[in-house]
């Protein structure tokens, strides 16, 4: 007797998977001036504790899309959980620098088995239009997360005592944790919608094509335009008379806000027309950030966040969509890729700032005017990528444009 799907049970579980992966980022952030404070460590190895984050992640994406059809995303969840849950036992009872690099390491593997196994997921329950939206609502999660972590870890860490220390708000962590593991509990998952997705061989000749590879590679600078600026310009932009925590809240709120109403925009203007519109927002968001300063970079931040609010949950639902026989490790090898291309880029804007820093402070820049400066040439250096992605979206609009994604399918 074949168990009916619980689309709602299983997406809700989802999203609270996705909370999770945000609650590490956001909370473990808010976190790190006790753990270096209470362990004697240096910034240089927090910066390490924290690659493990990004290195975990796309491993077992990877991992994950080759093993879905055999595993099923019921068992990659359940490692998930595992990784996870040990994860945050790790860091709570860490010795010192080397469990948290193995705790950070064991997270970031977790969070990644949430997107092998969601993303496919959702694209096997949902079709067309339908698809799109709950592809967007479901990644509203990570920004909408940050921005409820962020405000937990602050409230905890401001009030103090028992309830600021940083094992207590780790434990936070488990809550969303164990919430999806109830919610997937016993639930039947859906088959894939294309048969010929469950064969890796079938995935690997899809991934041949040059729809693919013109995929592959925007999502490349896709990720560094949204995570790239993102981190750094928190920094940056603390000299401007803004402050970098509300810059961070409000980007990461609109983007949370933009992909919950992705429905009709993705079906009015289409996803090649959204990831064109979306490159041309975050060139003028990148360059009012490289200008600005103020109440203004507040404007930026909306700005910016409009134009890389719906790049990777649209990026993922186009390669379902457009490049459907690459399957689950399709859409794993994009995500992949997109964390990857952060990691690599993250020293090289690191070096732009440095350089920037000392070339102004040649010309006689000191204090708050200097790290001001060295920020906003870095910024219009970062201008690069949107204005890359202007062009290659322009063809692909011009590309795709009379032809139907190759699922569509009336939406569930």
């Amino acid at each position: 007797m074949t168990q009916t799907i619980n689309k709602s049970a299983l997406f809700n579980a989802s999203c609270f998977a996705l909370i999770t992966t945000a609650f590490t980022f956001s909370i473990r952030a808010g976190i790190l001036p006790q753990l270096g404070a209470e362990f004697n460590l240096s910034n240089e190895q927090l910066g390490f504790i924290n690659s493990m984050w990004f290195l975990g992640f796309p491993i077992s994406m990877i991992l994950g899309g080759l093993l879905y059809h055999k595993v099923g995303p019921a068992n990659i969840m359940r490692v998930a959980f595992v990784m996870h849950t040990l994860g945050i036992l790790l860091t709570i009872y860490a010795g010192g620098y080397t469990t948290l690099l193995l705790s950070t390491l064991c997270i970031g593997f977790g969070n990644g088995c949430t997107e092998a196994a969601c993303n496919p997921l959702i694209a096997d329950m949902y079709t067309g239009d339908k698809m799109n939206k709950m592809l967007n609502r479901f990644h509203m999660w990570f920004p909408g997360g940050i921005v409820v972590g962020s405000l937990i870890s602050k409230f905890m860490t401001d009030t103090g005592g028992v309830m600021g220390q940083w094992q207590t708000q780790m434990w936070v962590l488990m809550i969303p944790t164990v919430i999806y593991a109830v919610l997937f509990f016993g639930k039947a998952f859906p088959k894939p919608q294309v048969d010929e997705a469950m064969s890796i061989t079938q995935n690997l000749k899809a991934m041949i094509s040059p729809v693919f590879i013109f995929l592959f590679v925007t999502m490349s600078i896709t990720a560094i335009t949204e995570f790239g600026t993102t981190q750094w310009a928190e920094v940056i932009l603390s000299s401007s008379g803004a402050s970098g925590m509300l810059i961070l809240a409000l980007t990461t709120g609109v983007m949370a806000v933009s992909r919950f109403f992705a429905g009709p925009v993705v079906s009015k203007f289409g996803q090649t027309g959204i990831l064109l519109i979306g490159a041309v927002l975050a060139t003028i968001g990148i360059y009012m950030f490289s200008v600005v300063t103020g109440p203004l970079a507040y404007v930026a931040a909306v700005i910016f966040a409009l134009g890389v609010a719906y790049f990777w949950p649209v990026m993922v639902g186009a390669t379902a969509q457009r490049v459907p026989l690459s399957g689950a490790l399709g859409m794993s090898i994009i995500g992949g890729v997109g964390m990857f291309s952060t990691a690599i880029w993250q020293p090289v804007i690191g070096s732009w700032i440095d350089g920037s820093r000392a070339s102004m402070a040649a010309e006689g820049k000191i204090g708050e005017a200097l790290e001001l400066a060295a920020g906003q040439a870095t910024l219009q250096k970062l201008l690069l990528f949107p204005i890359v992605l202007i062009v290659l979206f322009t063809i692909f609009y011009f590309w795709q444009k009379g032809k139907k994604p190759a699922v569509t399918a009336a939406a569930h």
